[in-house]
């Protein structure tokens, strides 16, 4: 069994999604500690003057909390002013109302935390995909591990059944590879094919929120997520 663990996301990349659409069980990892400057809050968004920053406020943010215990400062316009980057954003991209239609819908709830706005996001994005068929979602919080780092990690994937661990490139410089090796469990990293479309304002990008997908592919930019993984020794020694 295929799994991968991540902590939430704001509209994430297409990147995110070929992981999601290469596991057997997504694993939202929000009961870890919040990191100022990652994407849990914010994503970039590709526009005329080039890449600009769609960020989610935070509210009384202290040192040490976990995502799943970071509020939104809902006393701040953020919703309309995502939907305002976006629809200026996009003018002219064939599928901007589905796009548009899709933000709306997940901005027309209300959150108790970050953390559950940026899954639903995920899910929102996965739902159009159809990637949120024949594979499960579960949270981090409702399995009862402790602990942390790598150890944590591997028992999750244990705990779950799985044999095949992929994960993102950001934990080559953590985790701890030989233990996931004794227990049986194989490490992938997922290797990025970056498959370029059509965009708009200029040279093609994958570093954007796969909205950019959607407003300019729609529904056949299912055929653009299609990554795989590789062995983590083969990853490394490439590097």
């Amino acid at each position: 069994m295929n799994i991968v663990i991540s902590q939430p996301m704001l509209f994430p990349w297409i990147g995110m999604l070929e992981q999601v659409r290469l596991a057997d069980c997504y694993v939202d990892y929000a009961d870890v500690q919040f990191s100022k400057g990652s994407f849990v809050n914010r994503v970039q968004v590709k526009t005329g003057a080039g890449p600009r920053w769609m960020t989610v406020p935070l509210r009384g943010l202290s040192l040490g909390q976990r995502i799943d215990e970071v509020a939104i400062d809902d006393s701040l316009p953020w919703r309309e002013n995502h939907l305002q980057l976006l629809c200026a954003a996009y003018d002219g991209a064939p599928y901007r109302g589905e796009m548009l239609a899709l933000v709306e819908d997940v901005y027309a709830r209300e959150y108790t935390s970050v953390s559950t706005l940026s899954l639903a996001s995920l899910m929102a994005l996965c739902r159009y995909y159809g990637l949120d068929r024949e594979r499960t979602f579960v949270p981090s919080s409702q399995l009862g591990i402790e602990g942390a780092s790598s150890q944590r990690v591997l028992e999750i994937v244990l705990r779950l059944g799985g044999d095949r661990y992929i994960t993102g490139h950001g934990a080559r410089n953590y985790l701890a590879h030989e233990i996931f090796d004794k227990a049986g469990v194989r490490v992938e990293y997922m290797d990025y094919l970056k498959v370029p479309y059509t965009q708009l304002h200029g040279e093609f990008t994958p570093y954007v929120s796969a909205l950019d997908l959607i407003a300019n592919k729609g529904p056949d930019g299912v055929e653009y997520i299609r990554s795989g993984a590789r062995y983590w020794k083969d990853f490394l020694d490439e590097r």
